[in-house]
C-alpha cells in the first residue's frame, strides 16, 4: 500500500491576480500581485529576483480556463486542494471573485477550503511604512460573525469543500487576536449545526511556541512554521561572509534583507514530533523582496532537491495518525511577491512540483 494515497496535501492559494477597485486606489490602476513581481530587482550579486511564471504565465484569476489549469497541473502532482486564503473586514470583502466564481460554477472540481486571513493590511505588505494602514481588521461582536459565517454557508454545503471527521476545515491566520476567540468559534459551532452541517473542524496557523489549541476553542493548529527571528539571522551565518558582503552591497547601503539558509530550515524540520493535534506546514521557498526591498527576508539556496527532503519529513510526521487526519500544508502554490509558489517559474520550470510528486509517491508503508 502507498502511503501517499492517505495523505492530503493541501496548498495555500492567493487570489491576488485580478484588479479590484481598493487596489486601483492604493496602488495605482490595474494593480496585482504581479506588478511587485515584475517591478522586482536583485538587491546584491546572485540574487535571484525577479521570478517569473513560466507554463501558466502571467494569468489573471477572472478567466475560468486559467483556474482549471491551475487545479490540472496541481492534481496531476499529487496536491490533494486548494486552501484560498479569505478576506473579511466586518462585512466588507476583498479579492472574493475567483474564491465565488469557483463555488457558483462548482468548477474546477477540485477539493477546496478557506484561511481568514484576519490580519490589517498595513504598507508593509508592499514595502511602505509600517504605520501606514490600509484597512483594519476589527472584531465588531456575533452580528458580525454571523454575516460572515452565511456569507461562506454556500461553500460549506458544496461537495468539494474539505473535511475532517466530517466536519468542514477552516484555517485562522492569526487565533489569537480576537478579543473573545472562544466567542466567535462557539457562535460558528453553533450555526453550522443550525445549518445542517456537522461543524467545523477550526486549525490554528500562526501562534506562540507553547499554544494550546484545546484551551482556545480550536481543533488543530500547524506546526513547523517558522520563526525567523529565533535564528538571530547574521551575515557571517550564511554562504556571505562579512567581507563578500562588503562587496555585493554599496557602501551607502545601511540595510540588507535578512538571508535564512533553506537547507538549515530544513535540517532543523521539524523541531519536536508532531503532537495529535498538529499538522505539518511546509515553505516551498521565501523571497519577499519584491513587496518589502531590504526590509523583505529570504531563503538562500532553496532547491527542488532540498524541498523533497523537507517534504519527506512532512509525510513522516503523519505516519501515526487516521487516514483522515494526514493533513500537510503547503505554502503555497502562488505567493509569487513572496517567493513561496510550485507553480513553474522561469528558473526551475515544473522541478519543484516534480520533487514533491516524487517524495509524495515514494512515502510508503
Amino acid at each position: 500500500m502507498n502511503k501517499s494515497n492517505s495523505i492530503r496535501p493541501i496548498a495555500l492559494y492567493l487570489p491576488q491576480y485580478h484588479p479590484i477597485p481598493e487596489n486601483d486606489k492604493w496602488w495605482g490602476k490595474g494593480f496585482t500581485e504581479w506588478t511587485n513581481v515584475v517591478k522586482a530587482k536583485p538587491l546584491y550579486k546572485g540574487h535571484w529576483q525577479p521570478r517569473l511564471p513560466a507554463d501558466l504565465g502571467f494569468y489573471d484569476l477572472r478567466v475560468p480556463e486559467v483556474r482549471e489549469a491551475q487545479v490540472q497541473l496541481a492534481n496531476d502532482h499529487g496536491i490533494y486542494g486548494f486552501c484560498y486564503w479569505h478576506y473579511w473586514f466586518a462585512g466588507k470583502q476583498i479579492l472574493e471573485r475567483p474564491f465565488i466564481e469557483m463555488v457558483e460554477s462548482g468548477k474546477p472540481d477540485f477539493p477546496f477550503c478557506v484561511a481568514w486571513a484576519n490580519q490589517t493590511w498595513q504598507g508593509t505588505w508592499h514595502g511602505l511604512s509600517n504605520k501606514e494602514i490600509l484597512i483594519e481588521q476589527t472584531y465588531p461582536g456575533k452580528a458580525d460573525y454571523i454575516a460572515h459565517f452565511y456569507s461562506l454557508l454556500r461553500a460549506f454545503h458544496d461537495k468539494r469543500y474539505i473535511e475532517m471527521n466530517g466536519k468542514k476545515v477552516v484555517f485562522i491566520f492569526q487565533p489569537m487576536d480576537f478579543p473573545d476567540t472562544k466567542e466567535f468559534i462557539h457562535c460558528w459551532q453553533e450555526l453550522a449545526i443550525k445549518e445542517g452541517l456537522n461543524g467545523i473542524h477550526f486549525v490554528a496557523m500562526h501562534k506562540p511556541y507553547d499554544w494550546q489549541a484545546e484551551k482556545y476553542g480550536y481543533d488543530a493548529m500547524l506546526a513547523g512554521i517558522l520563526n525567523v527571528e529565533k535564528y538571530k539571522i547574521e551575515p557571517e551565518q550564511t554562504r556571505f561572509t562579512q567581507k563578500i558582503l562588503n562587496k555585493l552591497f554599496p557602501p551607502d547601503v545601511v540595510e540588507i534583507p535578512k538571508i535564512v539558509p533553506y537547507k538549515k530550515y530544513v535540517d532543523d524540520y521539524p523541531e519536536h514530533s508532531l503532537s495529535k493535534d498538529q499538522y505539518p506546514w511546509i515553505m516551498t521557498d521565501w523571497d519577499n523582496t519584491p513587496r518589502a526591498g531590504t526590509n523583505g527576508w529570504l531563503f538562500e539556496g532553496a532547491t527542488p532537491s532540498i524541498f523533497g527532503e523537507v517534504c519527506k519529513k512532512a509525510f513522516e510526521e503523519t505516519e501515526n495518525k487516521p487516514d483522515e487526519e494526514k493533513i500537510v500544508v503547503i505554502k503555497s502554490w502562488n505567493e509569487w511577491a513572496e517567493g513561496n509558489y510550485l507553480e513553474p517559474d522561469n528558473k526551475w520550470g515544473t522541478a519543484f512540483l516534480e520533487e514533491f510528486k516524487k517524495s509524495l509517491s515514494n512515502y510508503k508503508v
